[in-house]
């Protein structure tokens, strides 16, 4: 279905970016890498502080990313990285074209309470937009692989959205309703109020099932980049709509300034179903 529609924006939008099937190999291994050093913290009987410096999930997190990076610029020493623990570093001769972002542990308040609903995030943006996206669950084994112009995978297998007609007919998923604050909070609870079902405390989890039809749409407040840029090709590449609260794509350029300033979309909603996507951001605009 995805050639009939790209070739009626064609003019409009540039070719998509092929995405080099070595990179794509390179997204496995680094979180096969971060896996393996997750887990070994995960459900450990350490003394556990909410984040500070020494406690288990920082440990994890921090050796996560450092053997992330290190496997990044051993094998493409032009691209930047950008992780939530070291900020952003740019390629050789300040590249930014290709870059990476990190979340070795998404749902840290998940991982340190035993739950395996967190995951390890992994996104290469290309110009800003994101072209590749990995969402791993190393303790349920469990694998999302998302690479634009290519149908997602689940383990391997393909996946695909399930329909759903409106958001009224609508399962959705928030990792918590303390999200959404400010001028956040009136249209998360109109949307809340018109779905079928409102759930919660799945982390980036959700969107894994959701990419696998078994949800309808997730739609969150507060976030960083780094939270759902992986998610984003994931659940395009398996029909689903994936923006910003006003419709509009989802880009970052990777910089540490936009992200202190508070310049970047931080409210998202993705959806299986483009029916529910417009319906959805109706009620939110209301």
């Amino acid at each position: 279905s995805s050639s009939s529609s790209s070739s009626s924006s064609s003019a409009a939008s540039p070719s998509p970016v092929a995405v080099p099937s070595e990179y794509v190999t390179l997204a496995r291994n680094l979180v096969d890498a971060a896996g393996a050093i997750t887990t070994k913290y995960f459900r450990t009987p350490l003394e556990i502080d909410d984040k500070t410096d020494d406690s288990p999930v920082t440990i994890a997190d921090r050796s996560a990313e450092a053997a992330m990076r290190a496997m990044v610029r051993a094998n493409f020493p032009s691209h930047a990285i950008f992780g939530e623990e070291e900020g952003i570093e740019l390629g050789d001769g300040g590249e930014s074209e290709w870059t990476w972002v990190f979340d070795p542990i998404d749902g840290t308040k998940s991982f340190i309470t035993g739950k395996p609903l967190w995951g390890t995030l992994v996104a290469l943006l290309k110009d800003g937009v994101p072209v590749l996206g990995v969402l791993d669950q190393p303790v349920l084994k469990e694998r999302w692989v998302g690479v634009r112009g290519q149908a997602s995978t689940f383990n391997g297998a393909p996946i695909a959205v399930r329909p759903c007609a409106s958001i009224e007919d609508a399962y959705v998923y928030s990792t918590t309703p303390l999200m959404f604050e400010g001028d956040n909070l009136a249209p998360y609870e109109r949307v809340a109020k018109a779905c079928k079902v409102p759930m919660y405390g799945c982390d980036c989890y959700a969107y894994g099932l959701l990419a696998s039809g078994h949800v309808d749409a997730v739609i969150e407040a507060d976030l960083k980049p780094y939270d759902y840029m992986a998610l984003v090709p994931i659940v395009k590449g398996a029909g689903g709509e994936f923006t910003d609260w006003r419709g509009e794509e989802l880009r970052w350029q990777g910089s540490a300034e936009a992200l202190a300033s508070g310049d970047f979309q931080g409210e998202v909603i993705a959806t299986g179903d483009k029916r529910t996507h417009e319906s959805a951001l109706k009620v939110m605009a209301a």
